[in-house]
């Protein structure tokens, strides 16, 4: 064997001890332990502390999913953003400012420069800079691939990025980043949740960016909720209209720790005016209501209104009888019109 080879092996050798060096996966077992409750009540566990008010807690691993053009990536950047410079983002304020890796593997790095700048708050002050760090393809040495991290090399080539201050990670999206294996095989996500697990274990949140499939639901196999603290569902809006910019609705539709407002749906409408990201929200009933009116008071019946906004024609009923614009039947007392 030639001098080249034996080098070659050598390299690949330390590579491999380094990944394996630099994994705890791969330590040997430490023995398990169960406490008993007197112990289970003596015991301090890290404490879950909030990031981004009660929607997300060191250590939460969350989901974004939504059809494509929706606004997964504006939604995930925003959120980046407010927890980078201790912002808002909608009702949720930031209890202080903390590091995010924001991991995108499909746009234009000169497109989502655009966006992030967009987003970042304009009285952000220049010492938080480091707070909010992205990666994007374009950034790749030339000839080299994305890193798969349903892989443990992938996750591995990852590592060097999450410095001491990273507490949130962004992986944007799933589909582009989880290559290996088929997406709607529950065995295929195993490599992929145990690394969020460790993760997890570290105190880092991580929020995914996923694909909704045809059905509206979330693309591929449904154990990847399983795990998961959060999920939230990216709606286009019934009456969207491209020139009031991005309108969709927000869909908590798993949440564990969220109650009342926090888990309301909500209509959002993003615009961005000379280069300033501004999100206005209503409670999706609310919002609803106002449109439901406002058609009617166009002339509109209540099943017209139904399939203009593509909602039940239940709710259509309720919005007009609070509103008092249910038709009067013949021979009726409006008073009495909800009988009929």
């Amino acid at each position: 064997m030639g001098k080249l080879d034996l080098d070659h092996l050598a390299a690949t050798a330390d590579k491999l001890r380094s990944i394996v060096d630099g994994d705890p996966r791969l330590e040997p077992a430490k023995p398990l332990r169960a406490l008993n409750v007197m112990e289970l009540g003596a015991h301090q566990f890290p404490e879950r502390v909030q990031l981004l008010g009660p929607l997300i807690h060191a250590g939460d691993l969350a989901m974004v999913f939504a059809g494509r053009g929706v606004g997964k990536t504006q939604v995930c950047l925003s959120i980046g953003a407010a927890l980078a410079f201790g912002a808002v983002f909608l009702r949720w304020k930031a209890a202080q400012p903390v590091g995010v890796l924001y991991l995108d593997a499909e746009m234009a790095g000169a497109v989502m420069q655009q966006r992030v700048a967009s987003f970042i708050p304009e009285d952000a002050p220049d010492n938080l800079a480091e707070n909010f760090r992205l990666f994007t393809p374009d950034l790749l040495p030339e000839g080299q691939p994305l890193p798969d991290l349903s892989t443990l090399a992938g996750q591995q080539m990852i590592e060097p990025l999450i410095d001491d201050k990273t507490r949130v990670i962004v992986i944007d999206n799933l589909s582009a980043w989880c290559r290996t294996g088929k997406e709607n095989e529950s065995d295929s996500w195993t490599p992929v949740s145990d690394w969020l697990l460790t993760l997890r274990r570290r105190g880092i949140a991580v929020l995914l960016v996923h694909h909704a499939g045809k059905s509206g639901e979330q693309r591929g196999t449904s154990k990847r909720e399983d795990l998961l603290d959060i999920v939230i569902q990216l709606k286009r809006a019934g009456d969207y209209d491209s020139r009031t910019g991005a309108a969709f609705t927000w869909a908590v539709t798993k949440g564990r720790h969220l109650v009342g407002d926090d888990a309301a749906e909500l209509d959002l409408v993003l615009t961005i005016d000379d280069g300033v990201a501004r999100w206005a929200f209503k409670e999706a009933e609310a919002s609803s209501a106002e449109r439901i009116t406002a058609l009617a008071d166009e002339g509109m019946t209540g099943p017209m209104i139904a399939e203009e906004l593509g909602i039940n024609r239940s709710t259509v009923w309720r919005a007009l009888k609070k509103a008092g614009k249910l038709p009067v039947k013949a021979g009726t007392v409006r008073g009495d019109q909800g009988a009929h």
